[in-house]
């Protein structure tokens, strides 16, 4: 083998690209967390610090808004949200592989709409289940409204499966000779991206309606794990905590998983004590008018009081501390929050990792796109909907749900049988009392 001038071996073909390789696996921020210098140290990092914090700031006063306007504007806010992901999402594949796709996708008219006409069948699929009874009752005054929105409603299955066999045909048609690959593969990854969305959204907006206070408290810890999680990273940041995320440290999870069990304890206590934040929707409410609600919270929500030991007095002025039993629930939230809902995270920079891009989008300056936002929101959400479900909501049927089922499944001949029933029954009983 020839040498150069300086006296060493010139690198081939071969080895260049195994160099290059080696060196595209460990980011250079490893470098930077490995060595003795700490993440603060790093001045071009306070210039994206302070463009994250003012967009969190506005994130955070709209949030607050569109919160005190109530259920309704939360729900919306969460449509929105969906469909700005499903657009990141959709946009991935043609990002990761710019001009080969976009060409592909040239020779396929129509097929970003047929992505869209899918997702919005899903979300009439998924939002007419939690919301139809809401939307009848809504138009109850109104003869004609009432009987469109009633066969709608009745015949909401039907309509969702001809307008997913429409797209299924549609796809079919549209096939194309030497992009069969491409285009099963897009078929595909629609309905990955549908289910990602619609699982998650549709536990959303179920812990909406069975209270804000089930929707708010997992969002604000997931918010103020990811935050706690970035200032001890950036103040404190030495040890990688893991190779997809190299910007996560040991020390930035270990120390937001203390303050957001901390804060699940203490925030519960706040939000806990505002009716209109813990009553259920459909227990108060059965259609979609907006406005505060107030109900009997439960036992979750009344405060209980323990003594405090006696040598707490002599430092601290107080004899006894108020407690809602539903704070204990929020430790359990806390701890998945700070411990399991980051594997979100993970996965979503796994994913980008995959199609060697950034963030999903740039929809939220110094914080990517909406789907980086709602990465652990995902997996946090579905938990504690399950978690309501299993441990808090009684198992017995309230008596408005029953009602609804009676009114809207039992024709009248079968309502009246019903009630001549319930009426034999309350005759025995009251004789075998007397």
């Amino acid at each position: 083998m020839q040498k150069d001038h300086s006296g060493s071996a010139p690198s081939t073909p071969t080895s260049r690209i195994r160099h290059r390789r080696r060196s595209n696996e460990i980011p250079s921020d490893f470098s930077k967390l490995n060595g003795s210098h700490l993440l603060v140290d790093d001045k071009n990092k306070y210039r994206s610090m302070w463009i994250r914090a003012y967009s969190s700031l506005w994130m955070l006063a709209c949030f607050a808004c569109i919160l005190y306007l109530g259920h309704l504007y939360i729900w919306a806010m969460v449509v929105i949200i969906q469909i700005f992901m499903a657009r990141e999402l959709f946009n991935l594949r043609i990002r990761a592989h710019e001009g080969r796709r976009a060409h592909e996708d040239r020779r396929l008219p129509g097929f970003r709409l047929l992505n869209w006409h899918f997702f919005f069948t899903a979300m009439l699929f998924v939002y007419g289940r939690i919301l139809n009874q809401q939307l009848v009752n809504t138009v109850t005054s109104e003869k004609i409204f009432y009987k469109l929105v009633s066969s709608l409603i009745k015949y909401q299955m039907v309509i969702c499966y001809f307008l997913y066999i429409a797209g299924f045909v549609w796809f079919i048609l549209t096939l194309k000779k030497k992009m069969y690959k491409y285009q099963f593969g897009q078929y595909a990854w629609t309905h990955m991206i549908l289910i990602v969305v619609f699982t998650q959204s549709s536990f959303t907006v179920a812990n909406i309606f069975e209270g804000i206070f089930w929707f708010l408290l997992p969002a604000s810890l997931i918010a103020v794990n990811d935050v706690a999680a970035y200032i001890f990273g950036f103040f404190f940041g030495r040890t990688p905590l893991i190779k997809l995320s190299p910007k996560k440290t040991w020390e930035g999870f270990l120390g937001a998983s203390v303050v957001t069990v901390v804060f699940a304890f203490v925030v519960a206590n706040i939000l806990g004590r505002f009716q209109w934040l813990t009553c259920p929707r459909q227990r108060c409410m059965q259609d979609l008018s907006t406005g505060w609600l107030q109900c009997d919270p439960g036992p979750l929500f009344k405060l209980e009081y323990y003594s405090l030991p006696r040598w707490v007095p002599q430092w601290f002025p107080w004899t006894e501390m108020s407690i809602l039993p539903v704070q204990w629930h929020a430790l359990c939230l806390g701890l998945f929050a700070s411990i399991i809902a980051p594997f979100g995270g993970f996965f979503a920079s796994g994913l980008k990792r995959a199609f060697k891009i950034k963030d999903f989008g740039d929809s939220i300056p110094g914080h990517g796109g909406f789907t980086d936002r709602m990465d652990c929101q995902m997996v946090m959400a579905i938990f504690a909907y399950i978690y309501h479900q299993s441990f808090i909501v009684p198992q017995s049927y309230p008596v408005e749900v029953l009602l609804n089922q009676i009114t809207r499944n039992l024709s009248f001949e079968e309502q009246k049988a019903l009630y001549m029933k319930l009426g034999q029954i309350f005759q025995e009983r009251l004789l075998l009392k007397s």
